[in-house]
């Protein structure tokens, strides 16, 4: 069979490959797995969206289609969801709801991007933008990983890196995998650059109810649209991630475009989605809270661990949901490091090359997975190896 040749070039899932190594590994004699693999809340949704979806079932139109966009109610409450947490005023054709961020940012991608145009990508990436760059053949223009930078990217090295062949400037803030938050003030310096040359800044915005503060004010910008797409995960702030709850949020033209691909692709977010999105934007801000805290507190806890030092490893980067250490065994690279993790202590990461090129050195470790208190099992395991 003849398959796209692009896609054989692309690395494979790497939660799937790295839970593939459970079959094959008896550590659960020894351990109870720790399983710091893939980033999701693991407590439920909140009771009362959960009687709410309920309810909604018994109604036959809860099983139609919706508007590609889809419905304007939802998309009007989300907006004024946006002018509680951003302090701007958004508009329902400024927003279409998505099948998760993932699929949000193919649509933001086969919009701005044609094969062979390029997007700049500081490393490390969220490893489904490059793989979903790869598919398309955008070619990514990577900023190598600076461990002294904290995980935060470079102007100058990514006004170095534009061509007239540059889309955008990708960027995911809280980052994935290094948890890092980009402070507002650089955030209005990249938008500045992709202002004055007329390209993209694209932020994926997946972790930004996690921050305790307003991540930017960049809607608040008269031109905004022009030069700024965003992307949303309301699977992570809803803890819905099942239902794949996203956004693409972009200028009325963009939408408009998009639409275009969403009905080839989706055709709609799933009513059933929409409805648990509507409801949590309407009643969750308090609940959004609370759970900010309780992962800003794991947060704390694992900072506080590595401070006081376990063995080698060195925590590079942090954040609400995501901790980047350097691994300390120079004769592996990270899936071989990832694998001793699972061999000798019970724990599954993902490896640092899952993220982009010249990583090997790293891996993530996405403790919202855990309970508070398994971090000091956590850290035990990590100071016996």
């Amino acid at each position: 069979m003849n398959i796209n040749s692009w896609l054989r070039q692309i690395q494979a899932p790497p939660i799937t490959e790295v839970k593939s190594w459970l079959g094959e590994c008896d550590t659960a004699a020894k351990y109870p797995l720790l399983d710091l693999c893939q980033a999701v809340p693991n407590y439920p949704p909140a009771p009362e969206l959960i009687a709410h979806l309920h309810q909604a079932l018994d109604d036959p139109a809860t099983y139609r289609y919706s508007p590609d966009e889809g419905l304007a109610e939802v998309r009007a409450d989300l907006c004024h969801w946006y002018q509680r947490h951003y302090q701007s005023v958004l508009y329902p054709d400024q927003i279409c709801l998505t099948i998760g961020a993932s699929q949000a940012f193919w649509l933001a991608m086969l919009c701005l991007c044609q094969p062979g145009d390029e997007v700049i990508v500081p490393l490390p990436a969220y490893f489904d933008h490059l793989m979903a760059l790869q598919s398309y053949g955008v070619n990514s223009q990577y900023i190598p990983f600076d461990a002294n930078s904290g995980g935060l990217p470079n102007l100058a090295a990514i006004e170095e890196k534009i061509t007239p062949r540059t889309r955008a400037i990708l960027l995911v803030s809280p980052s994935n995998p290094t948890g890092a938050i980009i402070p507002p003030q650089q955030l209005e310096q990249l938008f500045d650059l992709a202002q004055s040359r007329s390209i993209v800044l694209l932020i994926d915005e997946t972790y930004n109810c996690f921050i305790g503060s307003t991540p930017h004010q960049l809607f608040t910008r008269s031109n905004w649209h022009h030069h700024f797409v965003h992307i949303a995960s309301f699977g992570k702030t809803f803890a819905l991630t099942g239902l794949r709850c996203g956004a693409l949020i972009g200028s009325a033209e963009l939408i408009e475009q998009a639409l275009k691909i969403q009905d080839s692709m989706v055709v709609c977010q799933p009513r059933p989605t929409q409805l648990a999105l509507q409801y949590g934007c309407c009643h969750l801000d308090s609940w959004i809270v609370e759970n900010t805290v309780i992962m800003q507190q794991r947060h704390a806890a694992v900072t506080a661990s590595f401070s006081a030092g376990i063995n080698e490893f060195e925590l590079i980067a942090s954040g609400s949901f995501f901790a980047w250490i350097k691994h300390p065994w120079g004769d592996m690279n990270s899936r071989q490091a990832a694998r001793n993790l699972l061999d000798k202590a019970g724990i599954i990461c993902l490896p640092g090359e899952a993220f982009g090129p010249g990583l090997k050195s790293y891996l993530r470790l996405a403790f919202g997975n855990i309970e508070t208190n398994q971090i000091g099992e956590l850290i035990e395991r990590l100071k016996q190896l």
